[in-house]
């Protein structure tokens, strides 16, 4: 497996790129939060990046615009395609990150889909599926995966959406913080749940939520309720070979410190 980081697509995308090879990483998911950035200034900017450095860009993480309130409140109501106020524009910006991605050659995109609804009877829940299935299909027409990060939604409701959504070209991004910050999954667990689907993996841990309006809390790697040993056998077990992407939602040197903290820690599981 090759580790990596995450890389934000901005004024400064060449350098990120640089960085991660400084690290000592070999690949890094590529986000972008801007729409104003995808187009193919910026995708020559970060391939010359990428052919001087040879990191290689695992996926595409694609933001979209419109509030976006993470916590268990205002969330269900305006991330990712759930919310309809949001929908159409949304599916644009992912047409958008789908077509960006096509430039770069990279084969995987990712984004939160939102609070998938449990109940799979329901109105709500066929206008998601239809939702995903417009930009699934997208995606299958650029040669592309489309990738669920996991986190809002059960494990089980996840799967359950991608067999529904049935385009074939589906998997999951699997953030084991995240299922534990959104009190959704035990990660280790959700690796069986989703066997093959697993097409991409963060490297980040956390704490389960106490305070029911607000997700818990982002750890340094080996901090927090991740057992990151069982998770990466599970992983094996289940023939993911793919890249393990380390991503540490802070800013400044202790970022940095984290990374490399992470690189060290992942790397003693890999070669133990």
């Amino acid at each position: 497996m090759k580790l990596g980081t995450m890389v934000h697509l901005g004024d400064n995308v060449a350098e990120k790129i640089r960085d991660v090879k400084k690290y000592g990483l070999d690949s890094c998911q590529l986000c972008c939060w801007d729409m104003s950035k995808l187009n193919e200034e910026y995708a020559k900017i970060v391939l010359d990046a990428v052919k001087e450095t040879g990191v290689e860009i695992s996926a595409v993480w694609c933001g979209w615009e419109g509030e976006a309130t993470w916590d268990f409140v205002r969330g269900p109501i305006t991330l990712g395609i759930v919310p309809v106020f949001f929908r159409a524009k949304r599916l644009e910006n992912l047409k958008k990150g789908s077509d960006f991605t096509k430039m770069l050659g990279v084969t995987d995109m990712i984004t939160h889909m939102g609070f998938i609804p449990e109940n799979p009877i329901t109105d709500e829940y066929q206008g998601v599926v239809n939702a995903i299935r417009e930009i699934a299909e997208y995606c299958k027409a650029n040669g592309q995966y489309l990738l669920f990060e996991t986190g809002q939604e059960t494990a089980i409701t996840l799967k359950r959406t991608i067999e529904t959504v049935g385009t074939g070209n589906l998997g999951i991004n699997l953030d084991p913080a995240n299922l534990l910050l959104y009190g959704k999954s035990n990660p280790c667990d959700a690796v069986d749940i989703f066997g093959d689907y697993v097409r991409g993996v963060h490297a980040k841990d956390g704490e389960y939520p106490t305070d029911p309006k607000w997700l818990g809390a982002e750890k340094r790697i080996g901090d927090g309720r991740v057992n990151f040993p069982v998770l990466i056998k599970k992983l094996i077990e289940h023939g993911y070979d793919g890249s393990i992407t380390i991503e540490r939602e802070i800013d400044g040197d202790k970022q940095i410190e984290d990374i490399l903290y992470a690189k060290k820690f992942l790397e003693d599981i890999l070669n133990g």
